[in-house]
């Protein structure tokens, strides 16, 4: 199934840009999947039982039964498409012109050429074959051994190039029509919460080798309101590492992408914590706080709790490296100190701040997920303070620990909701092997 699919993609729509934010080659390991599309579609059991309506000079109350399982043989064609080859059998029965019982047994192969047209009205790409023929590798009858063997050969030539295309050929049709159903969702919308919309769109045509089907995709990211995000800048180049097997089929998704889609998260980000007691930390209070900075102590003489306020104000951004990746974020930290109830929070200090998490990647539910830990505090400076001036420098530990203990998870909290991969041809996620090459993760993927 998943193979005929595949080849719809080469010659799908037409170039618009340079830089995909996704790509995927899918390799004969993939696209032999078409073996399921024929026996989940059941159409040579249809168009057996179609046959008995078809008439047959010289033979009456025909029936086909006894048809094989079809083997089914996929071969790409560089810059055309993928040729197929089926081969089958079967019995075909009924009462023939001598007046007693005939079967016909045959075994024989059915070829075509599949190609990729657009659909006019949806945009997507159709598969269409041409050039079906069939070839008959055996025949058998039970016809009576002394009939003169010309009338015989006559009558079978006769009959079975004349029913067989008409019989088979409708089948490969058939077996495309459902293929192509099985990606007809690929360019829609799906949804990363409540937060925006993920859409795959195919921006490029494909390319196809005597080894697999490229594509490449250029995704678009919607916030909620309706507003498109751009890229922050042009893509930086990523390639298919080296290495994998002849035939394999990999998904690629570029970090710059990847940074695209996290700009829907980035208000999830931003957070108020309340909690005295976080973690391993020591209790947020402004006694806390005074073994870092004395000057809280003057302000504060009795211990007040402790209110952070982080937010980001920059979209996110993701790097790789090969076996690397790190979310970088650049935001504020401002420090509270709570007072009796009814009054507002104090502002202690206003620190500019940037810091980057490493993340692991996974597939859950054939999704991407990330989970993030803190890598390093790179840059911490003061913007504003209402307990003068001190070195922000002496907070580097305090701040770590405390993005560690209580910034962290609620990070990874938001990106639970997890990112969307193409949804092509049924295809299982979950499964894949992935890894980080320079610029981009990569997604090697695998049977069930």
């Amino acid at each position: 199934m998943m193979r005929i699919l595949f080849l719809a993609l080469c010659g799908l729509l037409t170039h618009t840009q340079a830089d995909p934010g996704a790509r995927l080659r899918l390799g004969m390991d993939i696209m032999n999947q078409v073996q399921s599309a024929m026996d989940e579609s059941h159409i040579l059991e249809q168009m057996a039982a179609e046959a008995g309506k078809k008439p047959i000079k010289g033979i009456t109350n025909v029936k086909v039964k006894d048809v094989l399982l079809p083997v089914i043989t996929l071969n790409f064609i560089p810059g055309v498409g993928i040729f197929q080859c089926v081969s089958t059998g079967m019995t075909i029965t009924g009462k023939s012109f001598m007046g007693g019982n005939m079967e016909i047994t045959v075994a024989l192969n059915i070829t075509a050429t599949d190609r990729l047209l657009q659909d006019e009205e949806t945009g997507l790409p159709v598969f269409k074959s041409e050039g079906c023929e069939i070839i008959l590798i055996s025949v058998k009858t039970n016809m009576p051994s002394n009939m003169l063997p010309k009338v015989v050969n006559k009558f079978l030539d006769s009959t079975l190039h004349k029913v067989l295309p008409s019989l088979m050929c409708p089948a490969i049709d058939a077996v495309l029509v459902y293929v192509n159903k099985k990606w007809a969702s690929l360019n829609a919308p799906m949804p990363m919460g409540q937060m925006g919309m993920i859409k795959y769109v195919l921006t490029s045509m494909p390319t196809t080798t005597a080894s697999s089907v490229q594509v490449d995709f250029s995704p678009t990211v919607q916030q909620q309101g309706g507003n498109t995000i751009q890229p922050a800048n042009a893509g930086e180049a990523f390639e298919f590492p080296e290495g994998y097997a002849e035939g394999s089929s990999q998904l690629l998704l570029s970090a710059t992408f990847l940074t695209a889609e996290l700009a829907l998260l980035q208000k999830s980000f931003d957070v108020n914590v309340h909690d005295m007691k976080i973690g391993q930390l020591p209790p947020q209070t402004t006694k806390t706080l005074a073994g870092f900075i004395p000057k809280v102590t003057k302000a504060y003489p009795k211990p007040k709790p402790l209110v952070t306020q982080i937010r980001i104000n920059k979209p996110p951004k993701i790097t790789m490296e090969t076996g690397n990746s790190l979310l970088h974020l650049h935001g504020t930290l401002e420090m509270f100190a709570v007072r009796r109830r009814g009054k507002a929070p104090v502002s202690l200090f206003l620190l500019e701040s940037h810091f980057n998490l490493k993340i692991q990647y996974s597939v859950r539910e054939n999704r991407l997920q990330m989970v993030t830990s803190l890598n390093r505090l790179l840059s911490l400076s003061r913007e504003s303070s209402s307990i003068g001036a001190f070195n922000e420098k002496k907070l580097t530990g305090f701040i770590t620990d405390y993005l560690r203990e209580a910034y962290v998870p609620v990070v990874n909290d938001a990106l639970q909701v997890g990112f969307p991969l193409p949804d092509l041809l049924d295809m299982d996620y979950n499964l894949a092997e992935l890894s980080i090459v320079e610029n981009a993760l990569v997604l090697n993927l695998k049977l069930n």
